[in-house]
């Protein structure tokens, strides 16, 4: 194909648009979110493994402490991510030769989408979204070409995507059940697709031993995300979110699905319509979050791009070709005050209907608040990790070394060692922690964050002092207290280490 038809400006100009966007659809209001604090802390404590994910996204943490720790670097990662994943699509495009409109409204329509709000945000969803995309850009290419270095390159991708989420698991099994009924079967006598499949298996191996040590913490996980999260997830508002995340855009990733399977050109790539099929099947039936199945779109939009620039190429329909364009624009810009954490939470607070309109405040416990909850969870941080230096400050230097900071949960713990002056050990009794606790026998001072403990608990030390509490009437931790106990008599370290154990052996 000449390369005149796809300008590399052209797409420089809409990366370069992503990555702009990316940082002007946040407002300076907000701190980081409280998963991030999660997957930045990781950078503090390399493994193979953690039992809430797997470890690539501490991979990136490491590289942006290097680069030191700035809020440019921890948006750059996921806007990164989001950029590649538009250059795959443009490359699909090119692939399957269809013209320079249809690149170009392939690429915008994921361009303007809910992947620009996901890829503000440091998680493995980012990189999820990138690796669903170039594990199906394989696909095609094999398909294309049937080269056999395109199979290890998605063996590859299957294998760095699982060290990132396990999500691409059930991409794997609709995978699967694509070969299995179309005529790609074929790839079952072939040597090379074994042999991609024993290099995924050798990419995502230590995290398998890492499993297999501790006991396959992920089951552990999933069963406490199905009890407390993924219960109040029901099959329509599965489907409803799967409208909203490309609402612009929709009628081209549906139209793109529907002819993988009767479109005849398409005939040769109807495998990824049945790993489209069968993957969401899957995530309805194990009632996944909606965000899970995004990565699923944006192979789709090139089949509907091309489609649409076909039959727009009619002499009275031309006059629409920048139309799709420009509406779909025009829908994000219009609703980027409700869907990116631009509005104050005061405004938020005091303007609910549109946000309501859009379900943006129903939070995971199912019911409504006055902010969303990602929003909520961007507040308050920088106060906390304030009041637990004042709380450090108080103790004597002498015995600063000998103290434990004790949060409640992930977000509180690594908000504290991130943004705090002095503290880089704090440490909580979630899953992701258990194994960096200090030896409490040697510990004088507890910095406790959460709720007051009950005067049975206190009594227990010499001194006890509520330092302040997070006053930020928006944020989800607002009501949060710091204190500082010092001097625990003989009970309080056998006390701690039992419950430590006792959560290890949940494991």
């Amino acid at each position: 194909m000449n390369k005149k038809i796809y300008p590399w400006y052209i797409i420089t100009f809409v990366i370069i648009l992503k990555f702009t966007l990316e940082y002007l659809f946040v407002s300076s209001i907000y701190e980081l979110h409280r998963d991030e604090f999660l997957h930045l802390d990781q950078a503090n404590h390399l493994a193979w493994g953690y039992p809430s994910l797997p470890p690539l996204t501490s991979w990136l943490a490491v590289i942006i402490k290097f680069l030191g720790n700035g809020i440019f670097w921890v948006r750059f990662f996921p806007a990164l991510a989001g950029a590649i994943t538009i250059w795959l699509v443009w490359e699909i495009v090119k692939l399957l030769k269809g013209s320079l409109y249809a690149a170009l409204l392939a690429t915008f329509s994921i361009l303007f989408s809910s992947l620009l709000r996901l890829n503000i945000l440091f998680q493995p969803n980012s990189m999820d979204v990138l690796f669903f995309t170039l594990i199906l850009f394989f696909v095609i290419k094999y398909i294309q070409t049937e080269k056999n270095i395109n199979l290890y390159f998605l063996g590859s991708s299957i294998g760095f995507g699982m060290m990132n989420k396990y999500t691409v698991a059930f991409l794997v099994a609709g995978l699967f059940v694509g070969i299995l009924f179309t005529p790609h079967r074929k790839l079952l006598l072939n040597k090379h697709f074994y042999g991609a499949i024993g290099l995924a298996i050798i990419i995502f191996l230590p995290n398998i031993i890492w499993q297999i040590q501790h006991h396959f913490p992920v089951i552990w996980h999933m069963n406490t995300l199905e009890r407390t999260q993924l219960v109040n997830v029901n099959t329509s508002d599965f489907i409803g979110e799967q409208i909203k995340f490309f609402a612009g855009s929709v009628f081209i990733w549906a139209v793109g699905l529907i002819l993988l399977f009767v479109y005849p050109p398409f005939k040769n790539y109807r495998i990824i319509g049945i790993v489209f099929v069968i993957t969401m099947a899957l995530f309805i039936y194990f009632h996944a979050k909606g965000y899970y199945a995004i990565g699923l779109y944006p192979i789709l939009f090139p089949f509907g791009a091309i489609y649409f620039d076909k039959i727009l190429s009619k002499k009275y329909f031309s006059w629409l070709k920048p139309t799709l364009i420009i509406l779909n624009a025009g829908l994000i810009i219009w609703l980027s005050p409700v869907i990116f954490p631009l509005s104050s939470p005061k405004y938020i607070a005091s303007h609910p209907k549109r946000f309501e309109k859009l379900e943006m405040l129903r939070w995971e416990d199912g019911k409504n608040h006055q902010l969303p909850q990602d929003f909520a969870d961007m507040l308050g941080w920088k106060e906390l990790a304030r009041k637990a230096d004042k709380a450090f400050e108080m103790i004597p230097k002498n015995e600063q070394t000998q103290t434990l900071v004790l949060a409640d949960n992930y977000g509180q713990t690594g908000a504290i060692n991130f943004y705090s002056k002095h503290i880089r050990n704090a440490v909580s009794f979630t899953f992701d922690y258990l194994d960096l606790f200090p030896d409490f026998s040697k510990i004088k001072h507890y910095i406790v964050i959460g709720e007051q403990s009950d005067d049975k608990d206190i009594a227990h030390f010499k001194s006890f002092q509520k330092i302040g509490e997070i006053k930020n009437p928006y944020a989800r931790e607002k009501g949060t207290g710091i204190y500082l106990l010092s001097y625990p008599d003989e009970t309080i370290a056998p006390m701690l280490k039992k419950r430590l154990s006792s959560l290890k052996a949940e494991l």
